[in-house]
């Protein structure tokens, strides 16, 4: 992936990446979704169908780490035992970049690039995860899409009258997925997403602590050389180190706190170990006299 993708997606929102070109959505989904989004009511399914097509073309034009690759097997590991959450099927994947971030979709589509893997342990990692799974759960990709389709359908008169998708043009498609892009989850939504990733880690077990760890390491990056961009981006959301401070607060006052070490970060493939290759023994020929 050559085009830049900096801030992560727990800062962001789903789709929130920089200087990428608006993905077009086909008439074939669109006009599949038929009577659901006529008079713009939109269902969890439409939102998902929506979804499921951009996070497509999005697995087409990215380098996804194969099953084999050290990131997937890590990610597996990790993530294997919760793509069914609160009633919600996640698939996942890596793309194999530099870039730090993660996102979420509507369809219960999850993406972790390569770069965040690099800088988190285990338990962060989850931690982030954790995040991107509220945003499923409570509903705020569905939103995000519901409101670039009505932004975007509502520039064209005639569409607004009829209330009729399949009347709109390619380039309104395309204006729909840039604005998917471009959306932001709101401050209360991203607190919400905070919470939810607090109590997943609560509930399966692992460190909370590793909550506010994680935030910490946010909070670094938007102090270093990408600081001026991060701090435009983050004008809509709380800053990491007041989510950090908050996390530690509730930590705290449960009883749990205790000062994170961030364990070893293995992103490598298990060595395969040679199979011993069999030697057939000449047999010795006997010399006639």
């Amino acid at each position: 992936m050559r085009k830049r993708f900096i801030v992560l997606g727990i800062l962001l929102t789903v789709f929130s990446f920089s200087e990428m070109n608006a993905q077009k959505l086909s008439y074939k989904t669109m006009g599949a979704l038929g009577k659901g989004v006529s008079g713009f009511t939109f269902s969890d399914a439409d939102a998902a169908a929506l979804a499921k097509e951009s996070v497509a073309e999005l697995d087409a034009n990215n380098p996804v780490a194969g099953p084999e690759d050290g990131y997937s097997i890590r990610l597996n590991r990790l993530f294997g035992k919760h793509i069914s959450s609160e009633g919600v099927n996640l698939n996942y994947k890596v793309y194999v970049v530099k870039d730090i971030n993660a996102f979420a979709c509507a369809d219960g589509s999850v993406r972790v690039f390569a770069g965040l893997m690099n800088i988190m342990d285990d338990n962060e990692l989850l931690a982030v995860i954790g995040h991107e799974i509220g945003h499923v759960v409570n509903h705020d990709t569905r939103d995000a899409i519901k409101a670039a389709y009505k932004k975007e359908a509502l520039l064209d008169a005639a569409s607004s009258q009829s209330g009729n998708i399949e009347i709109l043009t390619g380039s309104q498609l395309g204006k729909i997925g840039s604005a998917m892009i471009d959306s932001k989850h709101s401050r209360k939504q991203e607190s919400q997403a905070d919470t939810f990733s607090y109590d997943f880690m609560k509930k399966n077990g692992y460190d909370v602590n590793a909550v506010e760890s994680a935030f910490r390491i946010l909070q670094n990056l938007s102090e270093g050389a990408e600081s001026s961009f991060m701090t435009k981006m983050m004008s809509s959301h709380p800053d990491s180190g007041k989510r950090a401070d908050d996390a530690k607060k509730r930590a705290t006052k449960e009883g749990l706190y205790k000062a994170y070490v961030q364990q070893k970060i293995d992103n490598t493939a298990p060595v395969k170990a040679k199979t011993a290759t069999k030697t057939t023994a000449k047999k010795a020929t006997a010399k006639k006299k």
